[in-house]
C-alpha cells in the first residue's frame, strides 16, 4: 500500500463544499483573513425571500413579533449554513468581572463574531471609518475596539432583511451553536444604546432549536397581582426569521436553552441585525462578541471549530473549548474548581456594567 493511500485512512479528509467559492472577497485590515463573497446561486435564490408569508404574533401583553417559516428559500438553506460556518471567523469569548472582590472569568457558551459600527460613524466603500456628520476620518481614540464593516455576504443579507422589515440596521451579530450544550440564557436586548423600542431581526440556519420567550416580572398593581402572560416556544428551523419589535425587548426575555439529541448536534447559526445609536453600543458588541479571544475557523475534515493563526499557515488544529457542563462546579456560582470560571448569563453584563433597564436614566451613553 502506498504511503499516500495510508494517509487517507489516518488523516481526516476535508469535505467538498456544497457551494462554489467566489473569487471575489471582502478584505479589511481588521479581518484576520478575507471572506469570500456570497456565491452567485445564493444571491439569486435570495431574490425569492421571504419564502413564506409572515405571521404576526401580538396576542399577548407587550409582545410584537413577526415570524417567517421560513424566510430563506429551502433550496439554499443547507449550503448557506455551510458557507457561513466555513468562511467566517469566530471567537470563543472570555471576559473578566469582579464579583464580591473575587476576579471571575466568564466563558461565553457559543462561538460569536460581530460586524458594524454605531450611527455616529460609518464605513466608506473602501472600508475607511468616517464621522457620520462631518464625513471626516474618525479621530484617533473614539473607539477602544476596532470596528469592522460587514463582509459582502452578510451585507447582502442585511439589505434583504431591511427591505422586508422596513427597518435599518448597522450591526450584524453571528452566533454559532456547535451542539446542544451551546446556549444563551434568558435576556432582553434592551440596552439604552439601541434606543426605545428597537427592532431586531433574527435569522436561523442549521439545526432546529427552541426559542423561548417569557414576560419580565410584572409588579403588583393597586388592585392585586397581575396575571403573568404565558411563555412562548418557537421551534426555529433552518431558514426561519423572527423580527422582534415595539415594546418586546423592554418587557420580554428570550433564550436558546441547552438541548440533547442528534438534531442539536448538527450545529446552528443565528444572525441578528440591529441598530446601535451611539458609540457605547459599538464598544459593548465588540467586547462581548470578540474581546481578546482567539480566532476560530471551521475545519470540515475535523468537523469542528479550530484555532486559527496566520503564523501557522492559517490554521492550528487544537481541541475546541470544552463545554463547562462536563466540569466539576460549585453549586452556588457554577464556578470551576480551581480557576474562577463561570458560564455566561447575559444578565451579568447588565448587573456589573450598570446597563440594566432599571438604570436607563443614570447610565451614561
Amino acid at each position: 500500500m502506498k504511503r499516500g493511500t495510508l494517509d487517507m485512512f489516518v488523516k481526516p479528509q476535508p469535505k467538498k463544499p456544497k457551494y462554489e467559492i467566489s473569487r471575489e472577497k471582502s478584505h479589511h485590515t481588521t479581518y484576520p483573513f478575507s471572506v469570500p463573497h456570497l456565491p452567485a446561486p445564493h444571491k439569486e435564490q435570495l431574490g425569492f425571500a421571504p419564502a413564506a408569508e409572515s405571521k404576526v404574533i401580538n396576542d399577548q401583553r407587550d409582545l410584537d413579533l413577526v415570524y417567517y417559516q421560513p424566510y430563506i428559500p429551502s433550496t439554499i438553506q443547507a449550503s448557506l449554513f455551510d458557507f457561513l460556518r466555513q468562511e467566517l471567523f469566530y471567537y470563543r469569548v472570555r471576559y473578566n468581572i469582579n464579583r464580591g472582590g473575587i476576579q471571575t472569568t466568564v466563558s461565553t457558551p457559543r462561538f460569536t463574531t460581530v460586524f458594524g459600527v454605531d450611527a455616529t460613524s460609518h464605513f466608506t466603500s473602501s472600508g475607511s471609518l468616517i464621522d457620520a456628520v462631518t464625513s471626516s476620518p474618525v479621530e484617533h481614540g473614539r473607539y477602544q475596539c476596532k470596528p469592522r464593516p460587514l463582509p459582502q455576504c452578510l451585507d447582502e443579507l442585511r439589505k434583504l432583511v431591511e427591505g422586508t422589515t422596513n427597518e435599518t440596521y448597522n450591526f450584524c451579530l453571528v452566533n454559532y451553536y456547535a451542539d446542544g450544550n451551546d446556549s444563551i440564557s434568558y435576556h432582553s436586548d434592551d440596552e439604552r444604546f439601541l434606543g426605545p423600542n428597537p427592532a431586531i431581526a433574527s435569522l436561523s440556519l442549521g439545526a432546529r432549536r427552541d426559542f423561548l420567550l417569557k414576560h419580565k416580572t410584572i409588579a403588583p398593581s393597586g388592585t392585586g397581582t397581575v396575571p403573568e402572560p404565558k411563555q412562548i416556544k418557537l421551534p426555529l428551523g433552518s431558514g426561519d426569521m423572527v423580527l422582534m419589535r415595539g415594546t418586546t425587548q423592554a418587557n420580554w426575555l428570550h433564550s436558546i436553552p441547552k438541548r440533547a439529541g442528534d438534531e442539536a448536534k448538527r450545529g446552528r447559526i443565528n444572525i441578528t441585525f440591529r441598530k446601535a445609536l451611539v458609540k457605547r453600543g459599538t464598544e459593548n458588541y465588540y467586547q462581548y462578541n470578540v474581546g481578546s479571544g482567539t480566532v476560530y475557523k471551521w475545519d470540515a475534515g475535523l468537523g469542528k471549530m479550530v484555532e486559527w493563526t496566520a503564523q501557522a499557515g492559517g490554521r492550528i488544529q487544537r481541541k475546541a473549548p470544552k463545554n463547562l457542563k462536563r466540569q466539576k462546579t460549585y453549586k452556588t456560582y457554577g464556578c470551576l474548581v480551581g480557576p474562577q470560571i463561570i458560564e455566561e448569563d447575559k444578565s451579568m453584563r447588565h448587573s456589573w456594567a450598570g446597563e440594566s433597564s432599571r438604570d436607563l436614566n443614570t447610565f451614561p451613553l
